[in-house]
Parts: structure tokens; C-alpha cells; sequence
């Protein structure tokens, strides 16, 4: 192996509280190199990620061990030597893009910023340099795209602006936390390939942080499995794919496996009378048609899956449910009845009774309120639950999303990304709803915990006759939740029908590119789709 390029020792990283979490853990990187990082939420993954920029989260220090960068031991470096470090020669992907950026500058303000700050190109050369990253990022008209704000781009859009943005210093380390989780199968192969691409010919090492064994295998030479803050399991990704020595990382394997098969209980249920109608929907943004004339129904009980790639409009149709989008054409019917444009002019059942889970909790919850509060106002204002029977209440919602009773006092800082999400979903059956409106719910959880919400949302559907319209672009969840699948392309509708019929006779082209372009757990599957998607143009 090359000379190290990254050696953490001891790495030690606590809570104000003195709750410890990071545990002695040692790693090396060499140039070149990608050490893939999983385990579940609160594992400690993304703390070690931002431990190798010598940071720690508000509420948290490093308390212990040495972090070497080359020749520098970033701890004693003080804090200017650090801040020319991050950025020009360790560069961090965060795992919420929409929480990242700054709302008030356009993009390539933002893309730009750091190789002109750092001293490494003039204005003009990092525009250009920016350009360059956003077509191969595949990011729709390169040379206007940076012209855009945060808020007008899709959150598959944002994660790639932000992998531009991490890039445009060319790094010695990269942190890459979560860089795939906003974008669909399709876009996830090109990004895959930039980052193993940029990591070959600049000869970059990266920590690749993430819960999907299946992505972490086209990348990573190495993986390190951790719980509880701890290293459980290290060694070469073949090895830690297919002959893991420990229990927890044998589960690890064995949930994603059981992600590439269809649930047969999905086929059981009889469709009944339909809770959510759309009949011809469009949705506009000025002239643009981001939803074109979709139909289709939600029945009680039912799980229908939208999927399909980033801008596509599956985020814009379910605003358009809820009535958070107005601008609108055709009908959207609540139990046969008409609903309003606007949540505004909603009364009652018909806004309570459908609830959305947003998809990046990071900008969902007021960071602000403690967890409590989060979670009571919905049943505060719209049941009017207060004193100890809310208290009660946001404990019993608290325990069945799997989280301890006493994050009631906590703020959302204070949690990992997966949790807030549970925080999320908390809030949402408060009101308890009638049709519950998935955006990428678990798109920030570990496997295993994804499946455990899978589980409660399962379970509460069939004990409350609960439906849930799923947006997703992780098909193995579609594989394990849905009844039934609509397939969005370009704002369109191209395919519709039983989960197991879309998926084992898919008639559409673009079906049967987003199902063949699922990674799957070996580590040449990458140069296999690659290959393929070239044969094919």
C-alpha cells in the first residue's frame, strides 16, 4: 500500500453530555484509496467523516487521538491552519444538500468560492472548472445551471452541486457522506463512475460513508463496520460481501440480499374504495410542466410507489396533494370529494387526515423546538391534546418509531440524520391520518433500521387500514412495500400497474433501464452497467 495520506488513532469524540461517540477508533487512507464506512444510525460514520477535517458537530469535541493529514497533525494545527486545510485539501459531501447550501447565493457563487478563496483559480478558471463538473455531473444545461438558487433545483440536482462543489479544490481526501442518497438508480451509476474516475486520475483517497452495501461495493477497496461508535468488522470489500465474521455485519448482508426480492404479501391485498383519486393532474412552474397529465388512485389499505429519476415530478405531485403547490390543473378527490388547490383553503378532515413525511428531515424540523415540542404541536392545535396526556402521547409516538423516551428533551442538532427522520415520521401519525404521503422516508436510515420502519409502517397499515402513496427512488423499498408502482418520467406517467407485474414484465424502455441500473452487492457490477448503458447509446 502507498503511503498514508490520512491516519486517524484513537480516535476519541464525545457529547457534551459526556456520552461517548466515537470509541477509539483507528483507520489509514492512501492516495487512491476508498475505505467505505457503514453501520447503523448513530453508528458514528458521518463523526468520523468530519473528524477527518479535525471538526466536530456543535455539542461535541474531539476529546482524544491524533489526526494526521501527510505530515500534519491537524488537532495542533490551530484553527487557521485548519481552515486552509478543509476545503483545498480535504473536502467534505454532506448528506443533505438542501441544508448545506446557502438559500441566498446561487449555486455557482457557492461551486466557485472555494478554489477562488484558497488561492487556486482565478474567477474565471473556476467557472469554467465548474462547468466542466456539472456535465459530467449530467446536470441539466450545464452553462446556466450555477445561475440557479438552492431552491430551484431537485434535491438529486443539489447532491450533485454539492459533489461539484467538494470537487472543485481536487482534494487530496474526499468525505463523502451519503453522496448518493438524493439521486435515483440511473443518475447514481454516472456519479459512481465521476467519483471512482476522479479518485483514479487525482489520485485521491476517499472516506465513502453510507448504509447500502450494494453502492459502497463499486467504489470501496476496503470497508469498516461500526456500531455504537466502535469498529466491529474490517477488511478487503470482497471479504466483508461475502464471508463477514461478525453477527452484526453477517445482518447487514443479509437485509440487503432480502432487498432484491418481491414481498408476496404485496399481492394479497384487494383493492377497495380508493381514499385519494388524481384524474389528469398537471402541475406547472411558469411555463414549465414539471407534472403532466397524470392519472391514477390510492385505495384503503394500498401502498402505491411513485418512482422515478430526479426531476421527474414525484416531489412536485405530492406538494400538489397536499396543497402546497396551487398551481394546478385536473382534479385531486379525498374520498370522492373535490380537494382545494391550497392547504389554506382546506378545512378539517380533509387536510389533517393527509400527512406528508418530507424527504430531508434536516430542513424539516425547527432546529429550535426540542423533539416534544416537534412532535405535540400537530396534536396540540388539531386535537387539542395538551399537559400530561400530550406528554404521553409524544412518548408513546417516541416508542414506536424506535426511539427512547427521554429524546423528548433533545433538539434535532443533537440527532443523527436517520433519527430525525424517525422524528418525522412521529409527527406525522400524531394526527393519525388517513393517507400518509412517503417523500424518501427512508432514504437517511441504515438498512436495518429502514427495515424496522418498514416493519411499523406495515404493521400500523394493516392494524389502522392506513394508505400510503411511497416516493422513493430505492426500489428494493418499492420491492418490499408497494401494492403498486407508478413509473414518472419527465413529469409524465409512462407506466402503472402490480408491483410484481412492473417489475418481472416491465414494457417501458425507461423501466427496464431503472430496474437493470439497481447495484448489486459484487464489486464489478459498476463496469458491467457501464458497459451496458454503452452498448446500448
Amino acid at each position: 500500500m502507498n503511503k498514508a495520506i490520512l491516519t486517524i488513532e484513537g480516535l476519541r469524540v464525545e457529547a457534551a453530555s459526556g456520552a461517548v461517540l466515537v470509541d477509539g477508533v483507528d483507520l489509514e487512507l492512501a492516495r487512491g484509496e476508498v475505505l467505505g464506512l457503514i453501520g447503523e444510525s448513530g453508528a458514528g460514520k458521518s463523526t468520523i467523516g468530519l473528524a477527518a477535517l479535525a471538526y466536530a458537530r456543535a455539542g461535541c469535541r474531539l476529546s482524544g487521538g491524533t489526526i494526521r493529514l501527510s505530515d500534519t497533525e491537524l488537532r495542533g494545527a490551530g484553527g487557521d491552519g485548519r481552515r486552509r486545510m478543509r476545503g483545498a485539501r480535504v473536502a467534505y459531501i454532506a448528506q443533505s444538500a438542501a441544508a448545506a447550501f446557502n438559500p441566498a447565493m446561487t449555486l455557482m457563487d457557492q461551486v466557485v468560492e472555494g478554489p477562488v478563496r484558497h488561492g487556486l483559480a482565478t474567477p474565471l478558471e473556476a467557472r469554467a472548472w465548474a462547468i466542466e463538473l456539472f456535465k459530467a455531473l449530467d446536470l441539466p444545461d450545464p452553462e446556466h445551471f450555477g445561475d440557479r438558487y438552492p431552491h430551484q433545483a431537485s434535491g438529486g440536482q443539489l447532491q450533485r452541486a454539492m459533489a461539484a462543489m467538494a470537487m472543485s479544490c481536487r482534494p487530496d481526501v474526499l468525505v463523502l457522506d451519503e453522496p448518493t442518497t438524493a439521486l435515483d438508480v440511473t443518475t447514481q451509476i454516472e456519479v459512481l463512475a465521476l467519483l471512482k474516475k476522479l479518485i483514479r486520475e487525482h489520485g485521491t483517497a476517499a472516506l465513502y460513508i453510507t448504509h447500502d452495501l450494494a453502492v459502497v461495493a463499486q467504489v470501496a477497496d476496503r470497508i469498516m463496520v461500526l456500531r455504537h461508535g466502535k469498529m466491529v468488522e474490517l477488511g478487503d470489500t470482497t471479504t466483508i460481501l461475502t464471508n463477514p465474521s461478525t453477527d452484526y455485519a453477517r445482518a447487514l448482508v443479509a437485509e440487503r440480499r432480502a432487498a432484491g426480492s418481491v414481498d408476496p404479501t404485496t399481492s394479497e391485498t384487494v383493492r377497495s374504495v380508493p381514499v385519494l383519486e388524481l384524474d389528469h393532474v398537471t402541475v406547472r412552474y411558469n411555463t414549465l410542466k414539471a407534472v403532466d397529465d397524470v392519472s391514477f388512485d390510492v385505495c384503503r389499505g394500498e401502498t402505491v410507489a411513485v418512482v422515478g429519476e430526479s426531476g421527474s415530478g414525484k416531489s412536485t405531485l405530492a406538494y400538489a396533494i397536499v396543497g402546497l403547490l396551487a398551481r394546478r390543473e385536473g382534479a385531486i378527490r379525498y374520498k370522492g370529494a373535490d380537494l382545494p388547490l391550497s392547504y389554506k383553503e382546506r378545512r378539517g378532515e380533509s387536510r389533517n387526515r393527509i400527512q406528508l413525511i418530507y424527504q430531508l428531515p434536516d430542513v424539516a424540523l425547527n432546529p429550535h423546538q426540542p423533539i416534544e415540542e416537534v412532535i405535540g404541536r400537530p396534536m396540540y392545535f388539531t386535537r387539542g391534546l395538551s399537559g400530561t396526556a400530550l406528554k404521553r402521547r409524544v412518548a408513546e409516538l417516541l416508542d414506536m418509531v424506535g426511539l427512547p423516551q427521554d429524546f423528548a428533551g433533545r433538539k434535532p442538532g443533537q440527532l443523527s440524520g436517520g433519527q430525525k427522520q424517525r422524528v418525522c415520521i412521529a409527527r406525522a401519525l400524531g394526527v393519525e391520518p388517513d393517507l400518509v404521503i412517503c417523500d424518501e422516508v427512508t432514504s437517511a436510515l441504515d438498512p436495518l433500521v429502514a427495515e424496522e420502519i418498514l416493519k411499523l409502517l406495515r404493521q400500523l397499515q394493516d392494524d389502522l387500514g392506513l394508505s400510503y402513496l411511497f416516493i422513493t427512488h430505492d426500489l428494493g423499498t418499492v420491492r418490499r412495500v408497494a401494492h403498486r408502482v407508478v413509473v414518472m418520467l419527465k413529469g409524465r406517467m409512462v407506466a402503472e400497474g402490480p408491483t410484481a407485474e412492473i417489475f418481472d414484465q416491465p414494457e417501458h424502455p425507461y423501466t427496464r433501464r431503472l430496474l437493470s441500473s439497481v447495484p448489486e452487492m459484487r464489486t464489478d457490477w459498476l463496469d458491467e452497467a457501464l458497459a451496458r448503458n454503452q452498448a446500448r447509446a
